[in-house]
């Protein structure tokens, strides 16, 4: 028997790569990592994720509204990668040809504090 292949979807605290290309303005532009925020069924069914941009430019070790995570992926060895709580996006993964990033999730103490610091911004709970 043939043991059937799942295909990758993302799913909530998982790393991404995305194209944010077209961009607009000051919007970020060019492939970033981005932390997904959204479950796995909603990305799966609506080929859409909800997400945070990601990123190490070092001016956001000041930001309020930005969680160093860890060292940043290959690309960027010794830097500090940041998640940018106040500029939460959507976009559709499948096409953009999004792809698992190589820190593939982050721990789930910095996780709680990057949703910590979202719900100041939007107050959801």
């Amino acid at each position: 028997m043939v043991k059937a292949v799942e295909a990758w979807a993302p799913n909530r605290q998982d790393v991404i790569w995305i194209d944010c290309n077209p961009q607009r303005g000051q919007e970020m532009r060019d492939v970033h990592p981005f932390l997904v925020l959204s479950p796995k069924v909603f990305n799966e069914q609506t080929s859409l994720f909800i997400g945070l941009p990601m990123t190490t430019a070092a001016y956001n070790a000041d930001n309020p509204f930005a969680v160093a995570v860890s060292a940043a992926g290959e690309r960027k060895a010794g830097q500090t990668s940041y998640v940018l709580c106040h500029q939460p996006k959507s976009f559709d993964w499948r096409l953009r040809s999004s792809t698992p990033y190589p820190m593939k999730r982050i721990p789930d103490t910095r996780f709680a504090e990057v949703l910590a610091v979202l719900n100041q911004i939007v107050q959801l709970a």
